[in-house]
């Protein structure tokens, strides 16, 4: 059966981005809106089944509706700038999903839509429109259902005619008169001041139009109808602009839009652009392009017990070899090593990897294990990690594939060996779900198809090295590579594998007394709400708030009131209970995730947890943290930092002891824009804050007030990750256009901030990347494009990476530099977590002084900038004690 799809475009991004928390993926991008339509779209085809498919967009701000009255849509905010670079993206992933996009200057998406309806109706086609905006219900009919999006665009209420009639009392076609009689404050549609929803409903049952009620005005007593004489033009006039233009002078007809479904690989490769992983798995898309290259043949030797010795001897005689070590799992400290594929000069083997472990294994351990035999590898780090906890080292890695092809491009989101294939123009090889499925259809083959999938990994491991080589010295990246990164990852394997202690009874006590404050926190807001009620119920919650205490409705669907974070800020100020309710979210939170998710994580072998640390995922070279994330504990609230409690030494008598980077990204815009009031400041130790809100709001040291701290340190953080006058409002709680003067005159301050920022984007426009003082590449495409969001966003990511990126590169450097003094001067003392800006280590009560002195020594002169770099160091018997 036929049925043709029409989204409005804008009306169901815009709900997207405000229904979903900012999201962005690796490069900074947000995506918070282009998830929402992409699972909305997924939706859509899985339940509709669409045989034509359309998505109409505004083409601009005016209209033909403006030449009537030019205040049309004139109340509206501008849009956020985290929204508009959305909207080339989410038009580019209509086009992976092969769905037809349309947008005619001088028109709105609804008037295109309203076209495309009545050409439909012409010919009885079936057609599902999706939109947020009520206006649409006019255009339903025995063929056109409107869905109205819910709760952000994960629901829809479709109204038919009869459901029309069955919740207005209403024809479709009056929807124009409930306009025309209430208006629209969100198109600035002023109606009829006085007249809302239900007087409107109640004028329209009763005469049936915006004319008839004209018309028969001596019969509505009272003020009434004064309002209505008095307005009377603008009642026509409303009802006009929300009337949906049906004549389009369209370039495309229906039979045009016909769809047939999506490309795998084109959709494939959009998601992983966008990061969106949950979405390739869920639809088991490819997750990486595939080669045009023919596989190469390969004659796999599979390494028996007898077989071991002589080729050990083999690898021995040969100056380098690549060795890939399979490990299968998230988590390489659980992972299992199903296998070890080598390349020689003389061929390829496969050594199973249970028989690695065995005693024929031992001259294969031996050799992973002689920093003398140099060796080529794909992720040396996650290799080292498997390995070490069957007591197998893995030293001699003279090159690592995957370091080097994420620093050549770290804004590419797939560096899986079979995608770097497809990348250089090499020999294809299979992607691991092709060859083992995923998820639950998951399944380790035969010996022979895994033997030779993993040959030809080690093959393409061979090959990839002398590419990566000369594009590394080409770049003159070569510096960060061989003495950063690479050193890193061993430096990395060594802190997860030694992990850290986790009092896990005293995790259990911590938990105990938050549920405690939880109960009491639930029994003061029942309290003051006067009843009992499911806290975690957003129907129960904001009838309590809304209906029993009658608090202002900040938002409101057809479902109910909206009770989310942003709602509950901004109703703080008005009742005492709300802030209750914002403390028992967040204890709540902190007992499922952290208590009970730490748990969780111990092994009961070690009493530590040993987490992971990805080194090649963020495009600004930080690390990221997972099993568990120790980078997210929470320390704004006292509750959230007592978890730091727990975590303790792993010896009796030794000490945590805590280094922390004082304002390293502010220090580094310092030296990187050489401004001189920055500079001022660090050189003479002053708060940086204090001395920006001196500066800012033209106030001497002491006349700096709390409030004005906060604010200038807002903005000197906002600077650094480029912030928007949006962004910065929904931070401080103030107007946008506060925020927008806030900015210009932090700008007019700092004028060399102003002058770094605007060379740095003249720069990026020339190179198309732009570099951290270690040069660390960041590509930006979009720089040069003709689209405004998109070159916007490009811009500010020029702006803040070499900030970000450089204060990354610091502390990386700072771990290897005292990962070596540390061995050169053989103190028992363990690097046990990387957390942002802070290094946490155990140490022996005699090494403490020594380590007081080392720590802060090497992380302040890991590079030298304008600025004195200044750490913080503290001890105590727990983390917790070292903050």
């Amino acid at each position: 059966m036929s049925k043709l799809i029409l989204i409005d475009g804008n009306s169901v991004a815009y709900r997207a981005f405000f229904a979903l928390p900012l999201l962005s993926n690796s490069s900074g991008l947000h995506t918070n809106a282009v998830f929402g339509f992409t699972t909305m779209l997924l939706k859509l085809i899985e339940e509709e089944k669409p045989t034509h498919f359309l998505v109409a967009f505004d083409a601009g701000k005016v209209t033909f509706r403006h030449k009537g009255y030019e205040d049309y849509k004139g109340g509206r905010e501008k849009t956020p700038p985290e929204l508009s670079e959305q909207f080339p993206v989410v038009k580019e992933l209509l086009r992976s999903f092969g769905i037809s996009q349309f947008e005619l200057a001088g028109y709105e998406a609804d008037d295109i839509i309203g076209t495309m309806t009545r050409l439909a109706d012409e010919k009885d086609f079936p057609v599902v429109v999706v939109t947020g905006d009520k206006d649409m219900l006019q255009l339903s009919s025995p063929n056109v259902t409107v869905a109205l999006t819910r709760k952000g665009v994960s629901e829809v209420e479709r109204f038919t005619p009869e459901h029309i009639h069955e919740t207005y009392g209403l024809k479709p076609h009056q929807i124009i008169d409930l306009k025309g009689l209430m208006g629209d404050a969100s198109d600035n549609i002023p109606g009829i001041p006085g007249v809302g929803e239900k007087t409107a409903l109640k004028l329209l049952h009763q005469y049936g139009s915006v004319e008839e009620v004209l018309a028969r005005v001596d019969e509505i007593s009272g003020k009434m109808q004064e309002k209505i004489r008095e307005h009377a033009d603008s009642a026509r006039m409303s009802k006009d602009l929300a009337t949906i233009y049906r004549e389009v002078p369209l370039e495309i007809e229906l039979d045009t839009l016909q769809y047939d479904g999506y490309d795998g690989h084109a959709l494939g490769a959009m998601f992983r652009k966008l990061e969106f992983k949950s979405l390739i798995e869920k639809l088991e898309l490819p997750s990486a392009p595939v080669s045009d290259e023919p596989q190469e043949e390969l004659d796999v030797y599979v390494l028996y017990e007898g077989r071991i010795p002589g080729f050990v001897k083999q690898l021995e005689a040969s100056e380098v070899e690549a060795v890939h070590v399979e490990v299968i799992g998230d988590n390489p400290h659980t992972a299992a090593i199903v296998g070890l594929s080598f390349f020689t000069p003389t061929g390829v083997a496969y050594l199973p990897g249970d028989r690695l472990f065995t005693a024929s294994g031992a001259p294969i351990r031996r050799w992973l294990g002689d920093p003398d035999e140099k060796k080529y590898v794909y992720d040396m780090h996650r290799a080292e990690v498997a390995l070490a906890w069957r007591q197998v080292p893995l030293r001699g890695v003279d090159f690592d594939v995957l370091i080097a092809a994420y620093l050549l491009d770290p804004t590419e989101s797939n560096h899986a060996l079979h995608a770097l294939a497809g990348r250089f123009g090499l020999p294809r090889i299979a992607a691991d779900e092709d060859v083992y499925g995923k998820g639950a259809k998951f399944k380790l083959p035969e010996l022979e198809p895994l033997s030779e999938h993993l040959c030809r990994k080690a093959a393409l491991v061979n090959r990839l090295v002398p590419v990566l080589r000369r594009e590394l010295e080409d770049k003159e990246m070569n510096r960060l590579y061989f003495e950063l990164e690479k050193p890193l990852a061993a430096v990395l394997a060594g802190m997860e594998k030694t992990g850290i202690r986790v009092d896990g009874e005293g995790l259990r006590q911590l938990g105990a007394e938050l549920g405690k404050t939880i109960d009491k926190l639930a029994e003061t807001i029942y309290g003051l709400a006067g009843m009992e009620f499911n806290l975690n119920s957003t129907k129960q919650l904001g009838d309590v708030l809304f209906e029993k205490l009658k608090l202002p409705v900040v938002k409101k669907t057809k479902t109910g009131y909206s009770t989310d974070a942003e709602v509950l800020e901004k109703l703080e100020p008005y009742h005492e209970i709300v802030r209750s309710i914002l403390h028992y979210r967040q204890l709540a939170k902190l007992q499922s995730t952290y208590v009970e998710g730490l748990l969780k994580e111990i092994r009961p072998e070690t009493g530590k947890v040993h987490t992971y640390y990805q080194q090649t995922i963020a495009a600004t070279g930080r690390l990221s943290s997972q099993f568990p994330n120790l980078q997210n504990i929470p320390i704004r609230l006292e509750e959230g930092r007592k978890i730091r409690k727990v975590f303790v030494p792993t010896e009796p008598g030794w000490h945590i002891l805590a280094a922390d980077y004082s304002q390293i990204e502010l220090r580094v815009l310092a030296h990187i824009s050489k401004d001189e009031k920055l500079i001022e400041a660090f050189r003479n130790n002053m708060d940086v804050h204090t001395k920006t809100a001196m500066d800012v709001f033209g106030v001497a040291e002491t006349e700096v007030d709390a409030n004005m701290r906060r604010q200038a340190k807002a903005v000197n953080f906002g600077i650094v990750y480029g912030i928007s006058d949006y962004g910065l409002s929904q931070n401080l709680h103030i107007t946008r256009k506060d925020a927008a003067q806030f900015i210009e005159q932090y700008f007019s301050v700092f004028q060399g901030v102003r002058r770094y920022m605007d060379d740095i984007v003249k720069q990026a426009r020339t190179n198309g990347y732009v570099t951290t003082l270690l040069q660390r590449r960041r590509y930006l495409s979009d720089i040069n494009a003709s689209n405004f969001n998109l070159r916007s966003f490009a811009e500010r990511t020029a702006m803040n990476t070499p900030i970000q990126g450089t204060a990354a590169d610091i502390i990386k450097l700072a771990m290897v530099q005292i990962a070596k003094r540390m061995q050169d001067a053989g103190v028992r003392s363990r690097m046990l977590l990387q957390v942002h800006d802070e290094l946490v280590f155990e140490v022996p009560e005699e090494e403490l002084e020594l380590m007081r002195a080392l720590v802060p020594e090497v992380m302040e002169s890991a590079l030298a900038l304008d600025v004195p770099l200044k750490v913080d160091v503290n001890d105590g018997v727990n983390w917790y004690e070292a903050k």
